[in-house]
């Protein structure tokens, strides 16, 4: 069965092109910096978003209208899953990621979940031996069922704990199945709502502790992917330990686990952290931990995760900024954890939003490497911070001074000439740069 059979496979057709399903910006054969748009890009569509999402919200019902809508259980699950290739299919995205329970129901019991994910999962695995479409990440929902109330690996019950480990263990094994570049920890309900009935020391303690011993059956099952940990300072927690990157950093050097996981950063979870997309990325790739993205953008005028598609091209420029100068992102990819908005419910709109977050990081890509290759950023901050480079300021950065020396070379001091940032200067030309680009692809 097809499920949006008025729909072909979506083409570049460049900047001049009218036709709403085609791409603009976004050509995956173009070469940026000698690689391919596609491999620099690593796209992935969200399942839960784009398969599983209903359109529900706080004050009203889903008003997404789907062509699976009619189907229960399992059979909704399958043919979710006929749905998901076809447009993988017809967007030729290269990956694709899920929670388990995107996947497949949940059973009475834990032994009859198994089932169904053993069930469907072996019907994925047959698609993906004729399917370019890998699997990015997958992990494990740890959160909306109400035995997670109180948290998964830092709930108060030790048989929520004992579960949920068994979850992250199926996990493990369906990601070795599928061949998963990643797996992700989000924590979910991995936090607190008051510290009045909170023992935060055990909490983080046994958090740390489901980590090691998610490593080492990693280990014994010879699942050689990256874990990727996807900060997140509140939703639907009030306060979650994994607040942002720098707090999760911390957490991952106290208990040793900094060797064994990276971040996926997502831009919406940034701007819930009080941070820009890019200074989430920057905190990430100065440390080494760039892992993956989920890219979407949230709405700085409301205070939740709204998970929209990402539009905004001076985010998705700044963004690849940062990415490329990670030198890519290796394994990880760029996801679109984003979900059509609720007025957009008819199934076209699935494709339209893809091949907008699509074509937005594309043109991103282009401008990033055109900053980079001229140093445009590079130059400036290498001048702004000369100082550093030569006399004392040198002495300070080789670790060749101490505070009476300094001491004595501020005493020596008349004046001291700061020179001006230039913010405006710099916001302009990225301005100039995004503008020349765009006006300068052609059909």
């Amino acid at each position: 069965m097809a499920y949006f059979p008025d729909i072909s496979n979506v083409k570049y057709e460049g900047a001049a092109s009218k036709n709403p399903f085609a791409f603009k910006y976004y050509n995956p054969e173009e070469l940026v910096n000698g690689k391919t748009m596609e491999e620099l890009l690593r796209f992935s569509v969200a399942y839960w978003h784009t398969f599983t999402a209903e359109g529900t919200d706080p004050f009203g019902v889903g008003t997404a209208q789907r062509p699976w809508d009619q189907l229960k259980g399992m059979d909704l699950a399958k043919a979710r899953v006929e749905a998901a290739f076809e447009l993988f299919e017809k967007l030729n995205v290269p990956f694709f990621c899920f929670h388990d329970v995107d996947i497949a129901p949940e059973g009475s019991t834990l032994k009859e979940t198994y089932k169904n994910l053993d069930e469907i999962v072996d019907i994925i695995k047959g698609y993906m031996k004729t399917s370019k479409t890998k699997l990015l990440w997958n992990t494990a929902n740890m959160f909306t069922h109400p035995r997670y109330v109180h948290g998964a690996a830092t709930s108060n019950h030790a048989d929520v704990y004992a579960y949920s480990a068994a979850k992250v263990k199926k996990g493990l094994e369906i990601g070795k199945e599928l061949g998963a570049e990643n797996y992700v920890f989000w924590g979910g309900r991995e936090g607190y709502e008051t510290l009045l009935n909170t023992d935060m020391k055990l909490e983080q303690d046994n958090l740390a502790r489901f980590f090691h011993m998610a490593i080492e059956y990693a280990k014994e099952i010879g699942f050689d992917a990256p874990f990727l940990i996807e900060p997140k300072p509140k939703e639907p927690t009030k306060h979650q330990y994994d607040f942002d990157v720098a707090t999760s950093l911390a957490f991952l050097q106290k208990y040793n686990l900094t060797d064994y996981f990276k971040f996926n950063v997502e831009a919406n979870h940034a701007t819930l952290a009080g941070h820009t997309f890019e200074h989430e990325l920057r905190v990430a790739r100065i440390n080494g931990m760039l892992g993956s993205v989920d890219a979407n953008q949230g709405d700085t005028l409301l205070g939740w995760d709204t998970d929209e598609f990402p539009t905004d091209l001076y985010s998705t420029t700044l963004a690849m900024y940062e990415i490329l100068k990670n030198g890519g992102l290796g394994r990880g990819g760029l996801n679109f954890d984003a979900k059509v908005r609720r007025g957009s419910f008819e199934a076209d709109d699935l494709f339209h939003a893809h091949i907008a977050g699509m074509d937005s990081f594309a043109i991103g890509l282009k401008v990033a490497n055109k900053l980079i290759e001229d140093k445009v950023l590079d130059h400036f901050i290498e001048e702004r911070y000369r100082s550093f480079s030569e006399g004392i300021g040198l002495d300070i950065v080789e670790g060749k001074t101490d505070l009476k020396q300094l001491e004595a070379y501020a005493l020596q001091l008349n004046n001291i000439e700061n020179k001006s940032g230039r913010q405006e200067r710099l916001k302009a030309l990225i301005n100039q740069y995004l503008l020349e680009t765009l006006s300068s692809v052609t059909v």
